[in-house]
C-alpha cells in the first residue's frame, strides 16, 4: 500500500516525535514539543477524505505512537483500547 504524500509528512513528523521524546532524558535544553504537535495537527487536517478510518481515528485522538506504527506498516502491533471506532 503506498502513501500519500500527507501520510509521508505525517510519518516523518512522527518519527521526529519519537526521536524528540526518546531524547528528553539526556536533553539539555530540553527540546521544544509544541512545533511538532501543531505541524501533526495541521496535517492531520489535510489528510483526505478517503484516509483508512483508523489513521484518522489516530490522529484526531492524538495516539500519535498509534498512527507511527499504522503507517509503518506495523498495525498489528497496536493495541485495541476501549476507544476503538466501528
Amino acid at each position: 500500500m503506498g502513501m500519500t504524500e500527507v501520510e509521508q509528512n505525517i510519518l516523518q513528523a512522527l518519527l521526529e516525535l519519537d526521536a524528540a521524546v526518546k531524547s528528553m532524558a539526556t536533553a539539555n535544553p530540553k527540546p521544544n514539543l509544541t512545533p511538532l504537535f501543531k505541524r501533526l495537527d495541521a496535517l492531520a487536517l489535510e489528510l483526505p477524505r478517503q484516509t483508512d478510518p483508523d489513521l484518522r481515528h489516530y490522529m484526531n485522538r492524538k495516539s500519535y505512537e498509534k498512527a507511527r506504527l499504522f503507517l509503518q506498516g506495523r498495525q498489528s502491533e497496536n493495541e485495541n483500547g476501549s476507544c476503538r471506532h466501528v
